[in-house]
């Protein structure tokens, strides 16, 4: 009786993404909240946005069934909750007008610093065989590498189903590894995301009825942030796992933004210099390049993460071996090379 109730829950769970999702593209046809395509973009047609508050609201609305439940801290719950939401606000905002980079910045790191408080901070971490106890300024670290999460899935969300997709299978995978590692209390946040994400998904595949927008994007980067937190405070072995998994986004974003800083660009500034957008355009189309994210992601970076997490590879040697050739990857499709300008422009 009690896996036949969880099985409804999860169910209603996808069903009400799905419905919602479907609601907001008519929302946004009828307030022609479209994404229109310029220079800049790697779509052609014009397409609804702010999808991605359909994962928002399920995601959310789920976390005190959970802790009610038994099945999530409520000390988590709160943070979450309260991360979440200003993190999706704050993108609901920009989506429908505009709002400064540094307010943007700004409200990312106190959403960021409002999580941590309720995760404890950040614990200590095993590399290479000795214990980092990395102290009161893990927290500063932490903060900012939740803001950098945040921002580098916004990002990475250029192409049709690419963030939907990996949003999927990092958390699937996570649950994956919670399961084989004897860790199942953690399993139903992630399994409860990638419900959320999967009902999107349906309106997000290639070729897309309806796009993310910020808020669902930044809300994304930093809830799986939070989540690879977590698994930090279970096992050092799983937070090097989660990076594993995060592999493609973490590896062409920042590859990315390094090589654009170092040529002096507005890194804020919008572009399509990201491995994965040349790689649309090499090929044509946004399926096959979302669908060869999803292949590295299960054919490379699951059974690495795996390894790491069953103790088999130190975690950063894990972590090196899984990057190393996902950098040669963003290399070949010249992630942040300069844009050629078109003709007369």
């Amino acid at each position: 009786m009690l896996l036949l109730m969880k099985l409804l829950g999860c169910l209603c769970l996808f069903l009400s993404a799905v419905l919602m999702t479907g609601l907001l593209r008519k929302y946004a046809l009828s307030r022609q909240l479209m994404d229109i395509p310029n220079s800049r973009s790697s779509h052609t047609v014009a397409t609804p946005r702010g999808g991605g508050v359909a994962i928002v609201i399920a995601f959310l609305a789920a976390l005190p069934v959970l802790s009610l439940s038994g099945l999530l801290s409520w000390a988590l719950c709160l943070g979450l909750l309260g991360a979440g939401a200003l993190v999706a606000i704050i993108g609901f905002m920009d989506d429908h007008g505009h709002i400064a980079a540094r307010w943007r910045l700004a409200g990312h790191f106190i959403a960021s610093a409002w999580a941590l408080v309720w995760l404890g901070g950040f614990p200590s971490l095993q590399i290479l065989g000795f214990q980092l106890d990395v102290g009161w300024a893990g927290g500063a670290v932490a903060a900012v590498y939740l803001v950098w999460m945040l921002n580098l899935y916004n990002f990475m969300d250029g192409i049709d189903g690419i963030a939907s997709v990996q949003a999927v299978f990092v958390c699937l995978a996570g649950c994956l590894l919670y399961w084989l590692t004897d860790n199942r209390e953690l399993i139903w946040m992630p399994l409860a995301l990638a419900l959320a994400v999967a009902g999107f998904l349906y309106w997000n595949f290639p070729p897309a009825r309806i796009f993310m927008g910020d808020a669902g994007s930044g809300f994304l980067g930093l809830t799986l942030g939070i989540l690879s937190l977590q698994a930090a405070w279970c096992s050092s072995s799983l937070f090097w796992a989660w990076l594993i998994l995060l592999g493609v986004f973490i590896v062409d974003a920042t590859w990315t933004l390094l090589r654009r800083l170092f040529r002096g660009d507005k890194v804020y500034e919008a572009h399509r210099s990201h491995a994965y957008q040349y790689a649309s355009r090499h090929f044509g189309q946004h399926r096959i390049v979302t669908l060869s994210v999803l292949v590295i992601n299960l054919v490379w970076l699951l059974p690495v993460a795996i390894a790491v997490a069953l103790g088999g590879i130190d975690g950063f040697v894990g972590l090196l071996l899984a990057y190393v050739p996902l950098v040669v990857l963003a290399m070949r499709f010249n992630a942040g090379k300069l844009e050629k300008k078109a003709a007369g422009g």
